[in-house]
């Protein structure tokens, strides 16, 4: 079963505990109890997102779908048949804000372990980052708002906390 753009990104952006959320490159991957883990047949969904940055600030959506109404995110979603990565990452930032961005650089990967409808998926997010090329963000597709934020009022967002941990890798601070 195929999800509609704005419902995996949704599913990316939240976090639940019973859900793994861990980069890629990480040691090994969480434990869920001592007991032997048994296999459990996973479908993985290929994703992507943009860490668009301007001056001290970086673009962030407010998602108007559920399950993730009223998170604050990087603009995103599925990739689709056919696409690359960054092609994918380009076309999502331009549907959810209108904006383009200069260069895009592959920043960070995740896999993120959730269940829809009974069914174990696990997201593939790739995280791209890039300078924004021109012009002021407008909201459509799935996006509530979109808008550039600095590290404190990201603080006071509701969001993740991989979109703030990101964020101040890219902007250099801790608050």
């Amino acid at each position: 079963m195929d999800y509609p753009l704005p419902v995996a990104m949704a599913l990316v952006a939240m976090e639940k505990p019973r859900r793994n959320r861990y980069p890629v490159d990480a040691p090994t991957y969480p434990q869920q109890s001592a007991e032997p883990a048994e296999m459990i047949e996973r479908r993985t969904i290929a994703a992507v997102s943009v860490a668009l940055v301007r001056g001290e600030t970086v673009l962030l959506v407010k998602r108007a779908l559920e399950p993730s109404r009223g998170l604050y995110a990087f603009p995103g979603g599925r990739v689709e048949a056919g696409e690359t990565s960054e092609e994918a990452a380009r076309r999502e930032l331009l549907e959810e804000t209108g904006m383009i961005a200069a260069a895009l650089t592959p920043l960070r990967e995740y896999l993120i372990d959730t269940q829809v409808d009974g069914e174990e998926i696990t997201y593939r997010l790739e995280v791209f980052t890039g300078e924004a090329a021109s012009g002021e963000p407008a909201c459509a597709s799935d996006a509530e708002e979109a808008c550039f934020y600095t590290l404190a009022e990201m603080e006071k967002l509701p969001l993740t906390d991989s979109i703030l941990d990101v964020s101040r890798e890219l902007l250099g601070g801790s608050n």
